[in-house]
């Protein structure tokens, strides 16, 4: 009973601090976007309605409290082929300690590729506008996040997870540039996100809720606790919050073991759907269904409602038991809007999973 209390104040003061935060913020102030993408293809065919499901190593990007419901080593490997020709590369793995607990690491990088470098050589084109002029030269951004997670059962239906990431977000080659403004003075600027001249430290809070009622899950969690970052110059100074989420989520078996409604051997159908909140943006929600055959064969299919660019997802995945190894496929493909992808293409997800018992 205390700990089932002890929960609910956690689940109480996530949703106090996070409804707090959104009440004060405005679409389209937060930076470090790159951690919106979120990867596992399972996760996002299911239209990222996946906290309350989520576990293992893939749990590490979703709800860290999932991580505490696995009994075995389990590695993760996504690759997201994203917009602008823009990848992401994703790791996760995760290790059951026994009574101590679970522990995982998190390593996202994300390449962009090759930009061409602009100046702007001062002829006006337009009242406020100049030409910009390329310089011949090429820069590479990147961005990356490594985090450790902990995790445990607080007893057969709870479990808490936390979640401590580094975050650097560079937009450049060289860690400072001289910004030119049209009227021809020079500034100094960083181009790269930093708080305290040394990146960003988040924090991820979650928990996860087996009701004990057939086999309904609820899930919970919190991203990207932490503080503003900045850019900065000599002149000019100004601070943006990393796009800190919540997610409370519902997941149900409609037909399966200990489903709501059919046990048909060897099939399983599942819903899940998730309440979305960001610092940057309006409520949203995810809606996702997954068909299941015999443990190995997966098709699934995702909405993402009140998103202007994206909606549908859908995907499908494999398993495979191979001496002590458990290993899975997983694929996804998110179409954009069709006013936009012809320009920027849409969005495909690879992951593969293995599991040491």
């Amino acid at each position: 009973m205390k700990t089932m209390r002890n929960c609910f104040l956690i689940l109480t003061a996530l949703v106090l601090a996070a409804a707090n935060v959104f009440a004060q913020e405005k679409a389209g102030i937060s930076s470090m976007q790159f951690l919106k993408v979120m990867p596992c293809a399972r996760a996002t065919a299911l239209g990222d309605a996946y906290v309350a499901v989520a576990s293992g190593a893939e749990a590490l990007f979703w709800n860290p409290a999932g991580l505490a419901w696995t009994d075995k080593q389990e590695l993760s490997l996504t690759y997201i082929d994203w917009i602008f020709d823009a990848k992401l590369y994703d790791l996760a793995y995760a290790i059951p300690l026994g009574n101590f607990g679970n522990v995982g690491l998190q390593v996202q990088f994300v390449d962009y590729g090759d930009f061409d470098e602009t100046v702007a050589h001062g002829l006006t084109v337009y009242p406020g506008q100049v030409e910009p002029f390329l310089t011949g030269k090429t820069f590479k951004p990147y961005n990356y996040v490594i985090g450790l997670s902990y995790a445990k059962k607080m007893t057969e239906k709870f479990s808490f997870g936390l979640t401590a990431k580094y975050a650097y977000e560079s937009l450049y080659d060289e860690k400072q540039i001289v910004v030119h403004s049209t009227d021809g003075d020079g500034n100094i600027v960083n181009s790269y996100a930093v708080d305290a001249k040394r990146g960003a430290f988040l924090i991820d809070a979650g928990i996860r809720y087996n009701t004990g009622f057939r086999n309904i899950q609820i899930g919970v969690s919190a991203q990207n606790f932490g503080p503003n970052v900045k850019y900065k110059s000599d002149t000019l100074e100004h601070t943006y919050p990393a796009p800190l989420s919540f997610r409370l989520g519902v997941a149900a078996d409609l037909i399966g073991p200990n489903s709501l409604l059919l046990n048909i051997p060897d099939h399983r159908l599942g819903i899940v759907f998730d309440l979305f909140l960001a610092n940057d943006g309006p409520q949203q929600e995810h809606l996702g269904i997954e068909y299941e055959f015999a443990n190995t064969f997966a098709l699934r299919a995702g909405y993402k409602i009140n998103y202007v660019t994206e909606g549908l997802v859908l995907g499908g995945g494999v398993r495979q038991r191979v001496g002590n190894m458990d290993l899975t496929l997983d694929y996804s493909y998110g179409a954009l809007n069709e006013m936009i992808s012809d320009f920027t293409g849409n969005a495909h997800r690879i992951t593969l999973g293995v599991g040491i018992q």
